[in-house]
């Protein structure tokens, strides 16, 4: 715990960063031999745009294949990898949060325990102490060990300005920190992140995408954005399944206010179908859904990568909306199909770290 909670800053994604993880995938993860060749070539776009314009982090089994794998427009000179072992390919959730305390650069490291206990995280849960083993960060930045408390880095939204928006479908499930209670999540969530009250804490209590396994992520129903915005995933035909859940959360959405008592400016996006090849709907590799959404996207220097699921007319709304948000940023689309088939997206397989935290290049 820190001294004075109102010292502590989490910085909103959008602004400047010194990089972006990526951990890369390999033949032990959970991505099949079959699909191995997909998913490279949707990680090494990822890497391809974020190195054009900021560092890029790669965590990888093997340096010399990973190097193969990178598109020929990768900029090489922004590129820094680290051979570290790894479960999986989920950035966003196994790497540390990154917070300034009272000026000072700090890593925290929360238990990732594979969203409630439900995957092999033994490995991904070490990857934050290697890296600071490996100097891939600057020589002021600090790292602190939170394995008390398990916190995914999809499961919170920041505003920058002292507002955290989450969901308690997913931070009050079971096997995270039930024994814990509310109270006490919320009392971490205020010490560990500078909030002043409780209400500064935004629960969404409604809302689910179609095959998402994370108990609900907040990054794949709604982001906070720029100027006092919530971008967030809108069902709007009465028939599907889950369209009264999502009609809630729209009504949850329409209630909050900042930090100010100002209610958010909200745009929406599409709720996404993802297509094959031949146009027929995606499902994954047991014939179930996939969670395609578009909320999926990463905020990066001067650009906003945003997934896109080879449906033409969706996929060019939810680009125009998010762009929307966004006036002053290239938006690129990248076909995160694949991704998808092991129940994540863009932002899921991303973290950023703010500037002045990651070096350029290793020592």
């Amino acid at each position: 715990m820190f001294d004075k909670k109102q010292d502590i800053y989490l910085p909103a994604e959008w602004e400047k960063q010194s990089g972006v993880q990526l951990t890369w995938p390999h033949e032990k993860s959970d991505w099949s031999n079959e699909n191995m060749e997909d998913v490279v070539k949707c990680f090494a776009s990822i890497a391809a745009e974020i190195s054009k314009r900021e560092p890029v982090l790669i965590v990888c089994n093997n340096k010399e294949l990973t190097k193969k794998q990178l598109r020929m427009d990768t900029n090489i000179d922004n590129v820094i990898m680290v051979q570290i072992e790894s479960n999986d390919t989920w950035a966003r959730d196994h790497a540390a949060i990154s917070v300034l305390s009272k000026g000072e650069k700090v890593l925290l490291d929360f238990r990732f325990n594979g969203w409630g206990m439900k995957f092999a995280a033994d490995k991904d849960n070490l990857i934050s102490r290697r890296l600071m083993m490996e100097d891939v960060f600057e020589e002021d930045v600090n790292f602190i060990t939170k394995q008390d408390f398990v916190l995914e880095g999809g499961s919170i939204e920041s505003d920058g300005n002292g507002t955290l928006l989450t969901t308690s479908s997913c931070l009050l499930s079971e096997n995270r920190n039930e024994h814990v209670g509310q109270n006490g999540i919320m009392e971490e969530l205020m010490n560990d992140f500078g909030l002043d009250e409780s209400s500064d804490i935004l629960w969404i209590n409604n809302g689910a995408i179609d095959g998402d396994d994370t108990d609900g992520h907040i990054d794949t129903l709604a982001r906070l954005a720029p100027d006092n915005t919530i971008v967030y995933v809108q069902e709007l035909n009465e028939e599907a399944e889950d369209y009264f859940d999502m009609k809630l959360m729209e009504d949850e959405l329409r209630t909050l206010k900042n930090k100010e008592g100002k209610p958010y400016r909200l745009i929406p996006l599409p709720t996404a179908k993802a297509l094959t090849d031949d146009g027929k709907i995606l499902l994954d590799a047991q014939g179930g859904p996939v969670p395609a959404t578009y909320a999926n996207y990463l905020v990066i220097n001067d650009a906003v990568l945003v997934p896109t699921y080879n449906n033409p007319i969706l996929d060019k709304l939810a680009l125009k909306q998010i762009g929307s948000a966004y006036k002053d940023r290239e938006i690129i689309a990248i076909d995160c199909r694949i991704l998808t088939r092991q129940h994540g997206s863009l932002h899921c397989v991303t973290m950023q770290y703010p500037e002045g935290f990651l070096q350029k290049k290793q020592k």
